[in-house]
């Protein structure tokens, strides 16, 4: 059975603040504590308490031949990274039973390359078909260029979201990548849009743009209908062909109280880097925030779900599951730095 909870897939409600405000918001002049409360109100408002946690699963790593300077299965980026072809719908499905299992409200299968071919995107449709008869799990999507004809397929298999990031403004694209263009993603998302699949799709933040980029791309999304919008904060590692910026902890707040204020009732991802760049900050983010990723990103590690289900309950705020309570929730909520098991390990002083 497919999961029951029903998401509409457009973001209808309109924007709360203009660019300017935006961009002053960025800026440092509004006062941090004035924005969190604001766009804590509007993701109450749409979101309640509830955290969404998502897995990804990159079924295909590597061998691509695109540019994108951000990324570490980039042609020639000689990162280190394991390269392997795309998985088999076993494991594919496999890897969907465990995140679910581990308490993941929707699955993310993301594929390097360019784009599916005709015969490629007929395998997944039957893996997410599969996904959801067997599993009552939501799936999204992430495999780069796509037409009207292979989102059509995808949409009758299933799927119920598919991302492709525009990841800056289009004025910065060609300094990110020279293999596609912006509009290419464009093209992209509205092929999905127009066969009824929810849109995935956001930023990264920490590439050298300027804070007008920044409100550009959120302003895009909401004109978009991007229902869902995962904000990620570069993380610097081998293969990565472009400049970095430096991030604080509360200027990442800011970004993420920016995507809630411009797109209110979407569903706002902290995504890459939360660990690193929010740091003592990420219980704040999740005030603004609605949904974060587990377990790791596409090839950098992250929080392990017994540390994300902690984040969660210390925030008063419950995961939000597709149906029923995955097994040992139990054993998340009851771990404690002061359980009893842990006293002899906490005296700084010992005989």
């Amino acid at each position: 059975m497919i999961a029951e909870v029903q998401e509409k897939t457009i973001s209808s409600a309109p924007s709360l603040i203009t660019e300017t405000e935006a961009l002053e918001i960025l800026e440092g002049k509004t006062p941090l504590l004035t924005v969190v409360a604001r766009a804590s109100e509007e993701r109450h408002r749409y979101f309640t308490n509830r955290v969404r946690i998502h897995i990804l699963d990159n079924i295909k790593n590597g061998y691509c031949p695109e540019d994108c300077g951000y990324c570490a299965q980039r042609k020639g980026g000689d990162s280190g990274i394991q390269e392997y072809s795309l998985k088999s719908p076993e494991e594919i499905w496999e890897d969907a039973k465990r995140a679910k299992d581990n308490g993941a409200y929707r699955f993310c299968m993301v594929t390097s390359g360019r784009g599916p071919t005709d015969k490629a995107v007929d395998k997944l449709a039957e893996t997410i078909s599969k996904i959801n008869g067997e599993l009552g799990m939501k799936v999204c999507l992430s495999a780069g260029i796509l037409d009207a004809k292979k989102a059509r397929v995808l949409k009758d298999a299933g799927l119920d979201r598919y991302n492709h990031n525009l990841n800056t403004s289009e004025s910065k694209y060609n300094e990110i990548c020279s293999t596609h263009t912006f509009k290419d993603r464009l093209t992209t998302l509205e092929a999905a849009k127009e066969a009824d699949i929810g849109l995935c799709s956001g930023i990264i933040v920490g590439m050298g743009e300027e804070l007008k980029d920044l409100v550009q791309v959120a302003f895009e999304l909401k004109r978009l209908g991007v229902i869902s919008i995962p904000v990620n904060f570069f993380i610097p590692i081998k293969g990565h062909a472009i400049q970095k910026s430096s991030l604080t902890p509360e200027f990442c707040i800011r970004v993420l109280s920016v995507f809630r204020l411009v797109n209110p009732d979407s569903e706002i991802r902290i995504g890459a880097g939360r660990e690193g760049h929010l740091g003592s900050l990420q219980s704040m983010a999740l005030f603004v925030a609605n949904s974060l990723f587990a377990e790791g990103y596409l090839n950098v590690k992250g929080s392990e779900m017994v540390q994300t289900m902690n984040l969660i309950r210390d925030c008063s705020m419950v995961p939000e599951f597709t149906e029923g309570v995955p097994e040992g929730w139990d054993e998340y909520e009851a771990q404690s730095l002061y359980d009893e098991k842990n006293f002899p390990e906490l005296y700084k002083h010992k005989k």
